[in-house]
């Protein structure tokens, strides 16, 4: 986001002013995620930007409707923040529960039917859960469907119920370290199960986390692959990267999220800005008229009754090299 907002800055900013991020890490605590937000607001911003986690955006909702304050292109596809359609949030990538189905019904669609659904209990748990379920259609179902806590996640148990049902393919819902730990787990029983985690852990320091067990698992997607370099986005996205001074940056599915949601924030801040309206409600008016914007080879469009963004997903794998290949 922030090669995006340097290079408009480059250029003279938005409205003669220029465009400043600021972030404050809340430790992935959504007591602080809160917190943070509203001192962001405090502050006076103009808009909250890429706010991670499900259960955090959840706490963050209510203060956009009493501070009449956009968020835009939250960094999690909870179907919470689509349906129903809050007035002042802006999403930019798909739903998890569209990529948990797309990875359930590619599995099914393999010839895979004994699969397993692990998932955090938590609101992104169940919301990604729910997406899966409906993978499985009217006949399948899963052969093991586990939670477990997010603050103290324990996975012996469960490895040994995906054992037992004989799982040939594992869908993991959940975050960094206990996705990683429950991977891991499943390896050291010895079980070789086809193991799948949605696009919040597409990330290098996933792939780095799981080390040797990286190699082969399925991660889905919700933008195009960093190396498709025909579709504009990612030919932008290297070329920003590039052009970072003194360090050049490398092109990752996490970097081609930033860049997606700041061009549509940086066009709905233009769009405001030509109507004399550069502030939070000038901001929300703009976005909502957005009918049909090119993000690059990929086209988003707002409403007042449609505030859901892309609905692009597809699935890659972890290769030898740590990369993730479609």
């Amino acid at each position: 986001a922030r090669l995006v907002f340097d290079a408009i800055n480059a250029k003279g900013g938005i409205g003669g002013q220029k465009l400043e991020l600021v972030a404050l890490d809340d430790a992935f605590d959504p007591q602080r995620s809160a917190d943070n937000a509203k001192a962001l607001i405090d502050k006076g911003v103009i808009a909250l930007f890429l706010t991670r986690g499900t259960p955090h955006n959840q706490r963050i909702l209510p203060l956009l409707t009493e501070y009449k304050l956009p968020l835009v292109g939250p960094s999690t596809g909870a179907m919470l923040l689509h349906e129903p359609v809050h007035p002042w949030v802006f999403n930019v990538r798909a739903t998890y529960q569209r990529e948990a189905e797309r990875c359930i019904r590619h599995l099914t669609g393999t010839g895979v039917t004994r699969i397993a659904l692990v998932q955090v209990d938590d609101s992104f748990g169940q919301d990604a859960a729910a997406g899966a379920l409906r993978g499985f259609g009217g006949t399948l179902k899963p052969v093991v469907h586990d939670t477990y806590d997010r603050a103290k996640p324990k996975f012996d148990t469960i490895v040994r119920n995906i054992d037992k049902a004989e799982a040939q393919a594992v869908l993991f819902l959940g975050s960094g370290t206990a996705v990683v730990d429950a991977m891991q787990a499943l390896r050291a029983s010895g079980s070789r199960a086809q193991m799948l985690t949605l696009s919040n852990n597409a990330s290098a320091g996933f792939v780095k986390a799981l080390g040797e067990q990286a190699r082969g698992v399925v991660v889905s997607q919700v933008l195009p692959g960093e190396r498709a370099l025909g579709v504009p986005l990612v030919k932008e996205a290297h070329a920003l990267a590039r052009a970072r001074k003194p360090d050049p940056v490398e092109v990752t599915p996490a970097l081609l999220e930033g860049v997606a949601a700041a061009k549509v924030l940086a066009e709905g801040l233009k769009r405001a800005a030509a109507a004399n309206a550069l502030n939070r409600a000038g901001l929300q008016k703009a976005l909502d008229g957005m009918k049909s914007f090119d993000l690059g080879g990929l086209e988003l469009g707002y409403s007042p009754t449609d505030h859901t963004g892309l609905e692009f997903a597809e699935l890659s794998i972890i290769g030898p090299d740590g990369r993730f290949k479609r």
